[in-house]
């Protein structure tokens, strides 16, 4: 699924709006301007899905507000923030940016949006855009959403624009594994990073089961094949666009094991995830492959069909101009006689060979002649 992007005017104008936003001192960020209740009270956006802080693996605060997190990630600075969010406002993630130093270009990206995945490094922060997928059902298409992560030394930040992936879950899965949590937000980025290829492994399956249908509509001689094989490639390369660079950034992060000291365990995680990265990019590719092939088979039995509908017309033409032909032979053999009994069926009085003896043989003897003549001429152009 694709959403509108906004016109190159438009879009560089807010860059350039971002961008003196971002270069202003800290201090001068403007906050997220809240809500309002219909009492006239303040309330958070409710782009936050949800914000914690965490020390030792354990979930130790649960702020409400972006304010309140920053709070108390000062009150308690050995502890890690967690921070998810849904399509924020700009407020928000300038509130972020000044915050948590973010780069002014970083930044542009989570809030535009509709960027390819990367892997980049400002500082100490890591930048890291990944596109999530998941099949649906009903439709029989892959549905595609946008995730942008902030690791820091003591934060990290979600920026999701999609309904994929679900983060709760990996919240809920990491909670559930302090000794894993508490390596920090490089741990939290690997478990995204799973939960993103994870999440690929039921749209190939879908995707699959598609190419299978798709065969035997091939062979069925289904019309509306045609269409869903161009609706299921582009598909497919979107899902190339998203699994493909994944594979050099995941050999990025394990190029950085050693300057990075990462936990050994990391480690592990990390090139599991890169293993099935890999896998998923194969098939994906395989998959592009396969429909460009049935594509080709299924255009090829199109011109078959359409050689032998036009086969069978004109065979029935031939067929056709035969009868046509016998008819016409008939027709004039028939009127040979016609002619000569319509001249001689006139009466009038003064006509040669009328009062003649043999007039009526040899007028009888004359229609035969030509009838024979006729059907010889056209028995032997094979009119009869």
């Amino acid at each position: 699924m694709h959403e509108r992007r906004a016109g190159s005017g438009e879009k560089n104008h807010r860059k350039s709006v971002w961008r003196r936003a971002l270069n202003q001192p800290p201090a001068a960020v403007p906050p997220a301007p809240p809500a309002r209740t219909p009492g006239g009270d303040a309330v958070e956006p409710v782009s936050i899905v949800q914000a914690a802080l965490y020390r030792d693996g354990v979930r130790v605060a649960s702020p409400a507000t972006l304010t309140d997190t920053y709070r108390e990630l000062r009150k308690q600075p050995s502890s890690m923030a967690w921070i998810g969010l849904a399509r924020p406002t700009e407020g928000e993630l300038l509130s972020l940016a000044a915050e948590f130093d973010l780069h002014p270009l970083a930044v542009e990206d989570a809030m535009e949006a509709h960027q390819r995945p990367k892997l980049e490094r400002y500082g100490d922060t890591l930048f890291v855009v990944l596109r999530a997928a998941r099949y649906l059902d009903a439709p029989e298409e892959v549905d595609f959403g946008e995730l942008h992560v902030f690791v820091g030394p003591d934060f990290i930040i979600t920026v999701r624009h999609g309904a994929a992936p679900d983060l709760s879950a990996v919240r809920g899965r990491m909670e559930d594994s302090p000794d894993l949590l508490k390596l920090g937000p490089e741990a939290v980025l690997y478990a995204i990073l799973d939960a993103v290829v994870d999440g690929y492994a039921p749209v190939v399956s879908g995707v699959q089961n598609d190419i299978d249908e798709i065969e035997t509509e091939v062979f069925r001689g289904d019309p509306e094949v045609s269409r869903r094989i161009y609706e299921l490639s582009r598909e497919m390369v979107e899902f190339q666009r998203a699994t493909r660079p994944l594979v050099g950034m995941l050999h990025g992060l394990m190029a950085g094991f050693a300057k990075y000291e990462t936990d050994e365990e990391l480690q592990r995680y990390l090139r599991d995830v890169a293993d099935h990265v890999t896998h998923i990019s194969e098939r994906v590719d395989g998959f592009r492959q396969a429909l460009t092939e049935i594509l080709t088979v299924n255009a090829t039995l199109v011109s078959q069909q359409q050689n032998a509908e036009m086969r069978a017309l004109a065979e029935a033409g031939f067929e056709q101009n035969e009868e046509v032909k016998k008819v016409s032979a008939w027709a004039a053999i028939l009127f040979a006689p016609t002619l000569v009994g319509t001249i001689y069926g006139m009466n009038f009085r003064e006509m040669p060979e009328l009062h003649w003896a043999l007039g009526y043989p040899f007028a009888v003897g004359l229609m035969g002649v030509v009838c024979v003549t006729l059907y010889l001429i056209f028995k032997r152009k094979d009119w009869l």
